[in-house]
């Protein structure tokens, strides 16, 4: 059968439908997606050992000839076993399989085999347990006697049979389109394309499987380059309305708020005002510690751009989120004769009245409403500005190509672009920001308020649990709340929020069956998930146990309490985000990390949270000690969709800048390259929006 790149896996031999159904869950749909399924790592077992050699504890490969085989019962705890004898010239060795009967039927005295696995030691002599065997009459080995690749699978999935369902992929590789112009491929050196993805996954040794990793890194991060270099020529040529700075108005503003602004904040605060002042459309990311108070940097923003007669639009990634920025950017504009506007899939509201969402659009639209917040799916609406001039983006950290000409057909003057802010509380390391984002600048706040109480953070013993429940209710008691993480153990999901399940019954039952306990998992309906949050910030809940789904920079002033199950699961970024979601009132707050875990290295990482000075601190740990998914909490997610690369690959990175700027410098439009300009159309249309 000849296979195409959309052949479903269902129709590849041996392949029934309860094995369709798992791959599913990988995201394993077609042929093409077998293709692109890369190996997570690869074990060495080219190296053949001689049986005399074998010492025990060590991974080995040897070749013999089968001796005997026979299946019978242990004696004691009545297991099938099949036992078998393999020697070489050197000598011979115990072989054996547990629960196997179907070997003896399938292995015969005399084949000469492929064996590989640990090598245990038995009371008396040395023995293969388990292994893994294949008949070496064949021409090319798969599990054994070779570079092995290694993938991730579910439950109910072996490596032998996903390795064998894409052996069978692989002839349709050369069905994949190379876009790579044959200049890059020549100038920087690289393998085709069709090779790498053959030695992706089988290997010819060491090299080859080098050349491979560094070809389809290439891809990955070339094209992220390319849409970053088209985005910045795009951003560069562009014009924005000067926004002139009312520094009298500015300055009686800032001296009216309850608190007084961090030299953090001014420094940030005055960048961006200076972007504004400029015809060159801005282009800032502005990082701020949890709860360092980038929401008034903004503040300062939205009033230059209000009191210049245009509008300005903030969007963040939750109804939730959206619902707060609203609270506190009201609260901080009272006194300003300004009107504001909530839209969201559940709210409509002007200036803290509920309105209709069709009004809200007119007043948008007539210009009668100067600052508009709401999700990042709102200029997805069919929403028109009438001159917006200034777009706030909190927690997305690439708004590329498409999304900014939305914004400009939706802007209301087809001459100009609105300025750009994006503001993120993930504190990412200048070095790797450099990387990512070369078209942004950059502002950062590390100062924290000085009211601001530092979060008392412990690394908790199983010995003192009860103790740590024990102060929970003392805390609830005294009218505070507390937050309970729980792990996603199983890239499937099903594994994490079965954890959450067990431990939400567990405290429901048996510790705090006096308590309102609220359970909040990726698996929930947003709607759902948007409601339990809001009964847990109007207090109608006193633990929230959830997931990692615990929204960034939700602010529940009243939680004085964060609890971590499974601490050394989550990259230190992530644990410092989720401690971030307590601390965010005058009131003392706990951070409590539970692990299982007595590896020395996992208490070492974990006492860096108790000890760093900051998040960005904790992030410069995590990129060296762990990588950068950890850095995102999951591994690069959304438009950082990577299968290989990672965004710590800085020689590949720069290799890519530069081959990005020789094709658009050849051909600003790709019109000289017309299958990357079909892959860059589909790349950027595959950016994730929420």
């Amino acid at each position: 059968m000849k296979l195409e790149l959309s052949t479903p896996v269902s129709v590849i031999s041996r392949v029934g439908k309860n094995i369709a159904s798992r791959l599913k869950r990988l995201g394993i749909e077609t042929v093409y997606d077998l293709i692109f399924y890369y190996p997570f790592r690869w074990e060495d077992l080219s190296k053949i050992y001689k049986i005399a050699d074998l010492r025990a504890g060590e991974l080995v490969t040897i070749k013999g000839q089968l001796q005997i085989i026979k299946s019978r019962r242990s004696p004691v705890k009545k297991k099938l076993l099949t036992e078998g004898l393999v020697a070489d010239p050197t000598g011979s060795i115990k072989v054996i399989w547990f629960n196997q009967p179907f070997l003896t039927k399938v292995l015969n005295p005399g084949d000469e085999l492929y064996l590989s696995g640990k090598v245990a030691f038995d009371r008396y002599t040395l023995q293969l347990v388990n292994p893994v065997y294949e008949k070496a009459k064949k021409q090319e080995t798969t599990h054994t006697a070779r570079l092995v690749p290694i993938y991730p699978l579910t439950e109910n999935l072996t490596q032998k049979q996903i390795r064998f369902l894409i052996k069978e992929s692989l002839p349709a590789v050369s069905l994949v389109a190379d876009f790579l112009p044959a200049v890059i491929i020549e100038d920087f050196d690289l393998i085709d394309l069709s090779t790498a993805l053959k030695q992706i996954h089988f290997p010819r040794n060491q090299k080859s499987l080098a050349q491979a990793v560094k070809r389809l890194k290439f891809n990955e991060l070339f094209l992220f380059q390319l849409q970053v270099l088209m985005s910045k020529i795009e951003h560069d040529s562009s014009r924005a309305e000067l926004i002139k700075f009312y520094e009298v108005q500015t300055k009686e503003f800032v001296d009216q708020l309850p608190f007084k602004l961090t030299n953090d904040q001014r420094r940030a605060g005055w960048a961006i005002i200076s972007d504004l002042q400029k015809t060159k459309p801005m282009n800032r990311l502005l990082e701020g510690e949890v709860g360092s108070g980038k929401t008034v940097v903004a503040v300062i923003a939205l009033l230059n751009v209000f009191l210049n007669n245009q509008q300005s639009v903030l969007m963040a990634p939750t109804e939730i989120l959206a619902a707060q920025h609203y609270k506190n950017i009201s609260n901080l504009f009272r006194g300003v004769d300004l009107k504001i506007a909530l839209l969201t899939r559940s709210q409509a509201l002007i200036n803290g009245q509920a309105s209709t969402k069709k009004r809200i659009l007119n007043q948008i639209k007539s210009g009668a409403i100067q600052v508009v917040i709401g999700t990042h799916a709102l200029i997805q609406e069919k929403i028109e500005f009438n001159n917006l001039a200034l777009a706030i983006i909190d927690e997305q950290h690439r708004f590329g190509v498409s999304q900014r000409r939305l914004l400009k057909e939706k802007s209301g003057n087809p001459q100009t672009v609105p300025h750009l802010l994006s503001m993120t509380a993930t504190p990412i390391p200048r070095s790797l920001a450099l990387a990512l984002y070369g078209d942004l600048d950059l502002s950062v706040i590390r100062e924290l308020p000085k009211e601001r109480k530092k979060i008392v953070t412990k690394v908790v013993e199983p010995s003192g649990r009860l103790a740590v429940y024990q102060f929970i209710r003392e805390q609830i008691q005294a009218g505070r709340q507390a937050f309970v993480i729980c792990p996603l153990i199983d890239p499937s999901d099903k594994l994490g929020v079965k954890a959450v399940t067990q431990e939400y019954d567990r405290l429901k039952k048996d510790i705090f069956p006096d308590l309102e306990i609220g359970m909040l998992h990726g698996k929930l309906k947003p709607a759902v998930k948007e409601e339990i949050m809001a009964d847990f910030l109007a207090r109608k809940s006193d633990i929230l146990v959830a997931t990692s789904v615990v929204e960034v920079g939700v602010d529940v002033a009243n939680a004085s309490i964060m609890l971590i199950e499974g601490a050394e699961r989550f990259g230190l970024a992530q644990l410092h985000q989720f401690r971030g979601r307590v601390g965010r009132s005058l009131h003392q707050s706990y951070c409590f990390l539970f692990t299982e875990n007595e590896n020395e290295k996992t208490k070492a990482r974990l006492q860096a949270l108790v000890t760093a000075k900051d998040g960005f601190e904790l992030a410069e740990y995590d990129l060296k000690f762990r990588g950068p998914g950890e850095i995102y909490g999951i591994r690069q997610s959304g438009w950082l969709d990577f299968r290989i690369a990672q965004l710590t690959d800085y020689q590949i990175i720069g290799e890519t800048k530069k081959a990005a700027e020789i094709v658009i410098s050849s051909s600003p439009d790709l019109k000289k390259y017309p299958a990357l300009r079909q892959k860059t159309e589909q790349f950027i249309q595959s950016i994730h929006w929420e």
